[in-house]
């Protein structure tokens, strides 16, 4: 994947992610304007990231076709603040129209968040 901001993400500062082989990792440095009113990073933020790698990783495995989050469980673990997040996404099981998929975010060396989800496969 590209380097450059698109999209979405462009809105958020962050690049895309990369990935390979199922995998994905997403490096994103945050700022004020990613925090919510009690100075912690936005939620909605946190799950945007972890969507996106997640989905960066299943299309990795993908020859062909899209993907589309059918569901997502985001558990925040604890808050985060502005620097930079590290956000890391495998799959997990694969059946013939949907794909299991977990990801986490890291701070200084912690987990701020833990997602799993599942997502649609769709033809290309």
């Amino acid at each position: 994947m590209t380097d450059e901001p698109q999209g979405f993400l462009s809105l958020i500062g962050a690049r895309a992610p990369d990935a390979t082989d199922g995998r994905a990792t997403l490096v994103v440095d945050v700022g004020e304007e990613h925090l919510n009113h009690a100075g912690a990073v936005h939620g909605g933020m946190l799950a945007t990231l972890v969507d996106t790698a997640m989905g960066a990783a299943i299309m990795s495995t993908l020859d062909e076709g899209s993907t589309a989050t059918s569901q997502l469980t985001v558990t925040y673990l604890r808050p985060g603040k502005p620097g930079q997040l590290v956000v890391t996404a495998a799959v997990g099981k694969r059946g013939q129209s949907l794909t299991v998929c977990d990801a986490e975010i890291e701070q200084d060396g912690e987990t701020l968040v833990h997602a799993l989800a599942t997502f649609a496969l769709l033809d290309g």
